[in-house]
């Protein structure tokens, strides 16, 4: 049967790392799973992979969107599906990595078609958002749905509607009724999981964002701020640099609130993966010879 290794965990944990290295010992190809690095226009934010990193294996989904484009979860399902058809037919085992969860599931579950857009709502919820700002939509989704506020960008003012208006016209379902496996797929997941100790990571995580900054995030921020309204540029590491440029923070209090804001989406992902019961857990610092030996085991 073809198999899908899914290299899931917090960011900063060292998934494109061990993507890469997988992908060497196994021969095949790497999927990317994370929703911001479809993104050509965010390359340091986002911590796409260095060009060196690229080509040492055939990588996809990697800045393959543009910020104009409105492209989502169920976007992504379909075009993982034609993508895998296809590169099953030469290889037996594709890797999939990415801190996504939702991506992640709609890739190797399928999610439930999820209600349409409702127009009325939404100008509902963007007005209440004008009037009385993030807190308000971020109570109203408490209310709806605790479980999911603790895991989604509380944030992102575009996540916090969308969710809202798929609640309310989901006649009392929560989102984990909602994602439901509705598919089985002609292939098996093999889910890798990437942690470590809270201070280690969150130590990663604050010197992933100096180097991101001596890279240039700043630069890139200012080119996208004209473009801030974006979904996509709904993400940590830009949305606080947005604030920097609107005068609200100073430069190194929106660095230490990007640090913070990462750290928190960290708990998020890893609150949304401990779900998964199928999940195997390495620490960061792992042995390639033990994950490589577990994923023969899982044949």
């Amino acid at each position: 049967m073809k198999r899908i290794i899914a290299i899931i965990g917090p960011t900063a944990s060292g998934k494109t790392a061990l993507s890469i290295k997988l992908a060497q010992a196994l021969n095949t190809e790497i999927i990317s799973a994370d929703s911001r690095q479809f993104y050509k226009e965010m390359r340091i934010g986002t911590a796409v992979p260095e060009p060196d990193e690229l080509a040492v294996a055939k990588h996809y989904f990697i800045q393959n969107k543009s910020i104009f484009e409105d492209y989502n979860v169920g976007d992504y399902e379909d075009d993982f599906l034609k993508l895998t058809k296809k590169l099953f037919q030469t290889k037996d085992t594709l890797i999939l990595v990415g801190g996504s969860g939702l991506y992640i599931d709609a890739a190797c579950k399928g999610l439930d078609k999820l209600p349409n857009k409702n127009e009325k709502i939404r100008q509902e919820l963007a007005i209440d958002l004008k009037k009385n700002g993030i807190e308000s939509l971020q109570k109203q989704l408490q209310a709806l749905d605790s479980d999911y506020y603790q895991k989604i960008d509380i944030l992102n003012p575009h996540r916090l509607i969308r969710a809202i208006e798929i609640l309310r016209q989901a006649n009392g379902k929560k989102m984990a009724d909602l994602y439901q496996q509705k598919t089985t797929r002609d292939f098996k997941t093999i889910y890798i999981g990437l942690t470590g100790e809270r201070t280690t990571l969150y130590n990663r995580i604050n010197r992933r964002v100096d180097v991101m900054v001596a890279q240039g995030l700043i630069d890139e921020a200012k080119k996208l701020y004209p473009y801030r309204e974006q979904n996509a540029l709904q993400t940590v590491g830009y949305r606080e640099l947005f604030q920097y440029f609107d005068g609200q923070y100073d430069l190194d209090f929106a660095i230490s609130e990007i640090k913070k804001n990462t750290r928190r989406f960290a708990k998020r992902q890893l609150t949304w993966f401990r779900k998964n019961q199928d999940i195997k857990w390495f620490d960061m610092a792992y042995d390639l010879d033990k994950i490589l030996k577990y994923i023969g085991k899982r044949n």
